[in-house]
């Protein structure tokens, strides 16, 4: 399409492009080189959305690419800015969110002169990044839209667009949007033979699973995967960020993987006992080193994703380079009914599960995790950083849709749960949306409690207030060592909220608990809840 008008700049060129690619949203932190594209954006429409902290916006921004199911958008000026969103830009490489950064850099004339503020961006970024460019008059919209291309190409990940400040502000000397072409998918067929293989092992498995990751929810694959399972009768264990592919009080469902010792013990027997393992857009880079070649009898493995193998965590001796839901799809035109795990195990490891992580204490991690789960339903949206409370909160929670729990699962950074939140609040604000996360993990970004009140969102923090780096306390100790450097002193955290525009509370039983979030709900600005607790409450937990 071409623009009638001839006063776009580049920095408006720029913002349509990403505006016709799908990006609603932008975070960041001004500076003086990006103040231009600032303006281009909110012409555009894509609202501006300030943050205190780059990489707290980084993840805002894949907050609300996880909801849009769109790129979204990260601004920083030059230098510290953009070194600043280092953390989050990893996080993205990792979480496989489709990000695109934006960077202010030095006028050109001025660069190889000028030493203030002044890195080489592209090799700053260069592990963490599919590719960098820098934007240039004539070619922008083509520019943008390459990266925009390669961001979503699997493995989806960020993607680094330089733009000075002189050439954002230039009339652009080409006005041409490009957008992206019209998608028409593909379904396989049953007499693929690659679909006829995995139906042929699948009548005459005894003992099939299906291990579903986040390349199956992002595609949709859910009811086709339900449908599967249960006419196979495949129990499904699913990673972390594919929670809810699978309504997790559905019989066939085991829960989620991957950071749990007590759950590993259980899940990886199991596996280990089947004899047709189906990783459906399974991605492993979710998966700590327990989960190194988690079968001995590595032909049964059957790996079905259209993203490139990048790993050596498990080599399957099976691999459909295709779209998960295609697969599956056609699987359930070739497949029959069948009575498999004569033994029963896979109800036994569901039994197992559920007393291992049964609350057995009136408060505790285990209590506000259950009031929480409660609360929430299956419309509520949660966040949580990392940390033992993550872990916990990881089995225990009952996901009944896809992407109702968000982490950062790849990279596991902390003070994740907070930004995502706003992310996913600006993204859909229908949903109520809480942030669960650990002391230490609100510390580390409390800032952004400011952008909860600048934009008015209603989040509902949930904070597991235990005066500890508990997970950290927990791995020293099983090492035999002495707990060092991980007490954390006594914040009045609900007077802090208080003293950012919220409203802040402590409570240190269930019932207060149940009654603020009742509350929180009905609330127009941000609630802090404070749960505290002793540490110990962990001890044997996961």
């Amino acid at each position: 399409m071409t623009i009638s008008t001839n006063t776009n700049r580049v920095a408006d060129i720029v913002a349509k492009t990403l505006h016709a690619h799908g990006i609603r949203h932008a975070f960041g932190v001004p500076g003086g080189e990006v103040v231009t594209l600032i303006d281009g954006l909110e012409k555009a429409g894509i609202p501006f959305s300030l943050a205190r902290h780059e990489t707290s916006a980084a993840i805002m921004a894949a907050g609300a690419s996880t909801i849009s199911g769109k790129p979204e958008l990260l601004v920083t000026t030059v230098g510290p800015g953009l070194a600043n969103a280092v953390n989050g830009i990893a996080d993205a490489l990792q979480e496989r969110v489709p990000l695109i950064v934006i960077s202010g850099i030095v006028d050109r004339s001025t660069r190889a002169r000028y030493t203030h503020q002044v890195i080489n961006h592209a090799q700053l970024l260069r592990p963490i990044v599919k590719t960098s460019f820098e934007i240039e008059p004539e070619s922008a919209a083509s520019t943008v839209a390459r990266a925009l291309a390669i961001a979503t190409t699997q493995p989806m990940g960020p993607v680094h667009l330089d733009l000075s400040p002189t050439v954002a502000a230039l009339v652009s000397p080409n006005n041409a949007i490009i957008r992206p072409p019209t998608q028409f998918g593909t379904s396989a067929s049953i007499t693929d033979p690659a679909i006829r293989n995995v139906s042929e092992r699948i009548r005459v498995a005894e003992r099939p699973i299906i291990l579903a990751g986040l390349e199956a929810t992002r595609c949709n694959a859910g009811p086709a995967l339900e449908h599967l399972a249960e006419t196979i009768g495949a129990p499904v264990i699913t990673t972390y960020k594919a929670k809810g592919l699978l309504r997790e009080d559905h019989p066939l469902s085991l829960g989620g993987a991957g950071l749990s010792p007590l759950a590993d013990k259980v899940l990886l027997a199991l596996l280990e006992k089947s004899d047709l393992v189906l990783m459906i857009g399974h991605d492993p880079i979710e998966m700590r080193l327990g989960w190194l070649d988690f079968v001995a009898d590595r032909s049964k493995l059957v790996d079905i994703s259209n993203a490139p193998l990048d790993h050596a965590m498990h080599h399957a001796g099976t691999r459909i380079t295709a779209e998960p839901r295609a697969i599956v799809q056609a699987l359930n035109g070739s497949v029959a009914g069948r009575n498999v795990w004569a033994k029963g195990e896979p109800g036994v490891a569901r039994e197992e599960l559920g007393q291992i992580f049964a609350t057995k204490a009136a408060w505790g991690p285990h209590a506000i995790i259950d009031r929480l789960n409660d609360t929430a339903g299956s419309e509520g949206l949660v966040t949580v950083d990392s940390g033992a409370h993550r872990i916990l909160l990881s089995q225990k929670w009952v996901a009944t849709k896809p992407f109702s729990l968000l982490q950062s699962a790849g990279f596991c950074t902390m003070n994740a749960a907070l930004p995502l939140a706003i992310g996913a609040k600006v993204a859909d604000p229908s949903r109520r949306v809480f942030a669960v996360m650990g002391d230490g993990g609100l510390e580390m970004g409390i800032g952004e409690l400011a952008t909860l009140r600048d934009l008015n969102l209603p989040v509902t923090i949930v904070l597991f207030q235990d005066r500890s780096l508990a997970l950290i306390a927990l791995k020293q100790a099983s090492a035999g060592l002495a707990s060092t450097g991980v007490t954390l002193g006594e914040t009045d955290f609900a007077a802090v909220a208080r003293g950012f525009g919220g409203y802040g509370v402590n409570v240190e039983n269930s019932d207060e608990f149940s009654h603020e979030l009742e509350a929180a709900g009905k609330r127009g600005g941000f609630s802090l809840i404070a749960c505290r607790f002793d540490a110990s409450a962990y001890d044997g937990a996961f």
